[in-house]
């Protein structure tokens, strides 16, 4: 639900800390349905292209993780070789899960189950679905129970991707921003992907046995904002969720002051620059 900064394998949060930020986006579930971006179609297909060319029917997706919906109405929509895709969101959150109903209901989609559950007890029977696709949220499973949960529903030859956006703090006003509101930004380059550390390493360890090397792959990406909105899509993110409410407040008044003295962001709707980083492992046969 986070951005991959949010990695708790990367040390930079303490177990409690990325409990509360896991438990805190209830509360914001509507403004997170509203504000936070949707995936550049390129990254999804990418993601599930070992799984949509071989499937024979219409492709069954489990989107884990589901949160609002957000990746669930894109994969939904997808024309593939065998059809609409046939799409399973499993939300573990009660708020989060009945606003993606609400907007099932609104969208009319009808190739769409959403149910209660989490990664780590996944509610599908063995070998069911093609691929598991996990959209801003794989970084707050239990790893190491997840990915036996993720291997068991998955058919032979299966596909288990992760997308995560992150602002693309390559771009200097966006670093700036990133320094002002203090948050722990990554820089998100596909030179990330390597093997020796990083979310990449944290999947592949978990996985290893069950899945191939996680293959990783970067997607340009934009969202159109403003001040207001930009700020309001921050008050979505876990590290501001938790916050105490004055120190939230001042720190987005500091964001708010930066993006009105910041030429690219001082007269009104401007373009976010978005770095779409995606994961994909498939599951290795006879494993297990």
């Amino acid at each position: 639900m986070d951005a991959p900064a949010e990695d708790p394998s990367a040390g930079r949060v303490t177990d409690d800390e990325h409990s509360r930020r896991a438990a805190s986006f209830g509360a914001a579930a509507r403004a997170y349905a509203e504000h936070r971006p949707d995936y550049p179609l390129a990254a999804i297909r990418w993601a599930l292209e070992p799984a949509a060319g071989q499937a024979g029917h219409p492709v069954r997706i489990l989107d884990l993780g589901a949160g609002t919906g957000k990746l669930t109405a894109q994969l939904a929509g997808l024309a593939l070789d065998g059809g609409r895709p046939n799409v399973l969101a499993v939300e573990p959150d009660p708020h989060m899960l009945a606003e993606l109903r609400g907007s099932l209901h609104r969208w009319s989609l009808q190739t769409v189950t959403a149910v209660a559950g989490r990664a780590e007890c996944i509610p599908l029977p063995d070998e069911s679905v093609d691929a598991v696709l996990a959209g801003q949220a794989a970084h707050w499973f239990d790893v190491d129970r997840a990915m036996p949960e993720i291997f068991r529903v998955l058919t032979p030859g299966g596909v288990f991707a992760g997308l995560w956006n992150a602002d693309d703090d390559r771009v200097g006003w966006v670093a700036g921003l990133h320094q002002a509101s203090g948050r722990r930004g990554m820089v998100a380059r596909t030179s990330d992907f390597g093997d020796d550390d990083g979310i990449s390493a944290w999947l592949r360890d978990a996985g290893r046995g069950l899945f191939s090397p996680p293959e990783g792959s970067g997607f340009e990406h934009s969202q159109l904002r403003s001040a207001d909105s930009l700020i309001a899509t921050m008050r979505t993110h876990s590290m501001f969720l938790i916050m105490e409410p004055a120190d939230r407040e001042a720190v987005l008044s500091s964001v708010r002051d930066y993006l009105a003295a910041t030429p690219q962001t001082a007269s009104g709707e401007f373009s976010l620059p978005i770095w779409t980083i995606a994961l994909r492992s498939v599951k290795r046969p006879g494993s297990g």
